[in-house]
């Protein structure tokens, strides 16, 4: 049996969402999510098993999916790698497995957040705020470029050497953060700040997973070190 402690946020900015699907097996907690968050303004919807997830998603077009791993029919990762195809709607993954290698997983596969159960309501709305904040990212078509590498944010993709790779939106923000301040020395809870934001806390092992993930895309296949690691302090853009 999972707990929950219920603790409202009264400061929480509603228009940041209007649609959460909520795709949990356990009555228990579904039901207590549906309950608070509709408290909070937003309209819901729960989904039971993965094929359900999949065609509610499709039905309901939600603004961000909370959505446990561990469902009936596909798992939580089937369902987030099958919307991901399609979609880069905010996911918060929801579960009892908190493990490495499942937020690795999880995160490699699209997943936007991890939360472990149980968890604080307060938490998880304000990691649903970090996440909503940066929806809308990108809406300029600023070009950001050092050396061979270019960032294209109308289209949050990247290119090196000319050769387009697609970003995730957190892959996206560490990136922008890092090509704005070239040769700047971050810290991985400077750019944990930056990028979900000061509301909650994260394992600073994420950001290493999100700068291997973009290292593979730059560095790799441009056989050149844009992204140093400065032992002991953080990480910055060779300039």
């Amino acid at each position: 049996m999972y707990t929950i402690f219920m603790q409202t946020t009264k400061d929480f900015t509603k228009s940041f969402i209007e649609k959460v699907l909520i795709v949990e097996d356990d009555n228990g907690i579904s039901e207590f999510l549906n309950l608070e968050l509709i408290h909070e303004g937003f309209e819901t919807k729960i989904a039971k098993t993965g094929l359900e997830a999949i065609s509610m998603f499709k039905e309901f077009s939600p603004s961000l999916i909370l959505l446990d791993i561990m469902l009936p029919e596909l798992n939580g990762i089937e369902v987030l790698q099958t919307i991901r195809k399609t979609s880069k709607v905010p996911i918060i993954m929801l579960t009892a497995r908190g493990e490495t290698y499942d937020k690795v997983e999880a995160l490699n596969a699209g997943a936007d957040d991890y939360i472990c159960k149980p968890f604080e309501t307060e938490e998880l709305l304000a990691r649903m705020r970090a996440i909503l904040r940066r929806i809308n990212i990108t809406t300029n078509n600023t070009v950001l470029t050092l050396k061979n590498l270019k960032l294209f944010s109308d289209k949050m993709t990247g290119s090196i050497n000319d050769k387009i790779f697609s970003l995730s939106k957190t892959e996206f923000l560490i990136l922008k953060i890092l090509l704005e301040n070239p040769n700047k020395v971050f810290s991985r809870r400077d750019l944990i700040e930056e990028v979900w934001g000061t509301n909650y806390y994260i394992d600073e092992n994420t950001v290493d997973v999100y700068i291997g993930y973009l290292r593979s895309k730059i560095d790799t296949p441009a056989h050149e070190e844009y992204i140093k690691t400065i032992r002991g302090v953080g990480f910055t853009m060779k300039s």
